[in-house]
């Protein structure tokens, strides 16, 4: 069963892949969020080409080579690239034999505890701990992930005070019972971030997300180290050489990879792979409701060593307008948990309807 065709059906924002064989079987993939338009031109001008007359099944062969194919142009958009071919072929494969792609790796669909992920800095330390109240007595969350510091804020805070004033008021809304995270983006020094840490620990914060620039993994690994609290990152990186020195040097205490940015579902599986044989768990980056968020799911119900949680963006569709519409079903969270879609492949329809208004691309054999 050879790949005949590979299309993409996006904007800016995001980019579906369908995969197409000369059997008439196809599946549905994405590549990475964010600045999808020049990411699809990556697959149709630097992967697809690889990808056309090749063994449809043979996933791992083709996630291999295609960088090799490409060796001049390392770098993240080409993985945010082979993330969507490999999405593809795992629906694919799923589709034919009947199962879910958690089951295709050993796992089984069943909800899953989520944290709602909190993607904004400019709300208050008011606001954040009233809406995530609301929240968590309309849906069941047990645990919550707010922002602070300032995205490669240079030690600087969002705007004066603010980490301080959201742990502190974040907390007193909620109380012990709900598990509170944060998400500094790259923003500290390993001083400075020891120091915020020490608070964070007095608030009885569990997880204390890239609290130094992602690429300062000396600085990281010297915060993990001084602090009680779990250390978390990972998300931006894509290269499985700083995932192995992440995972044995102990960069972190948690690992995130981010199924769309590392290049798909199977180099996530080696992250994981990398992670567990290290004693470490891996809660993975999905900051947004696209099909990430279901990618996501199904490998979370597979690794051995998932982490406790789910990342679930709270942020309305008006944030994030983008994500609307491009499938079902939507997972949803009902007492703090998602299931996982239980479907063939990734248990998810394409909505025709979103298709039809997005652009089109097709590289196609012949």
């Amino acid at each position: 069963m050879r790949i005949a065709s590979v299309e993409t059906f996006g904007d800016e924002h995001v980019a579906l892949v369908r995969v197409r064989t000369d059997e008439g079987a196809e599946g549905w993939g994405q590549v990475a969020p964010y600045h999808a338009d020049l990411t699809a031109q990556v697959l149709h001008r630097q992967v697809a080409p690889h990808a056309l007359g090749r063994d449809a099944l043979d996933v791992e062969a083709l996630v291999d080579q295609i960088p090799e194919r490409e060796h001049k142009f390392p770098g993240s958009h080409l993985y945010r690239a082979l993330a969507g071919l490999d999405t593809a072929l795992w629906d694919l494969r799923g589709k034919l034999e009947g199962k879910s792609v958690c089951e295709l790796l050993g796992g089984q669909p069943k909800p899953l505890r989520a944290y709602g992920s909190s993607m904004r800095r400019d709300i208050t330390a008011a606001e954040e701990a009233e809406r995530l109240a609301r929240l968590r007595d309309r849906d069941g969350y047990d645990a919550f992930k707010v922002r602070i510091g300032k995205e490669c804020g240079h030690d600087e805070d969002e705007w004066p005070g603010r980490t301080a004033d959201v742990v502190a008021a974040v907390r007193a809304s909620l109380g012990e019972g709900v598990a509170l995270l944060v998400d500094a983006n790259s923003c500290y020094s390993p001083a400075r971030a020891v120091e915020v840490g020490r608070v964070l620990e007095t608030h009885g914060v569990r997880h204390f997300e890239e609290p130094c620039p992602y690429w300062e993994l000396d600085w990281t690994r010297e915060v993990t180290a001084a602090l009680a609290l779990d250390v978390a990152g990972g998300e931006q990186d894509w290269d499985l050489r700083v995932w192995r020195q992440l995972a044995e040097t102990r960069v972190v205490d948690v690992v995130q990879p981010d199924v769309c940015y590392v290049g798909g579902l199977t180099r996530a599986l080696r992250v994981a792979e990398l992670a567990r044989d290290a004693g470490l768990p891996c809660t993975p980056h999905a900051a947004n409701q696209s099909l990430v968020l279901v990618f996501t799911l199904h490998f979370l119900a597979a690794i051995e060593n998932a982490g406790p949680y789910l990342e679930f963006s709270i942020e309305p569709d008006e944030y994030y307008p983008w994500q609307v519409g491009m499938y079902e079903p939507r997972p949803r969270v009902v007492d703090g948990a998602v299931r996982v879609p239980e479907g063939p492949g990734w248990g998810v329809e394409i909505s025709s309807e979103w298709l039809e208004r997005a652009s089109h691309t097709i590289t196609a054999a012949g």
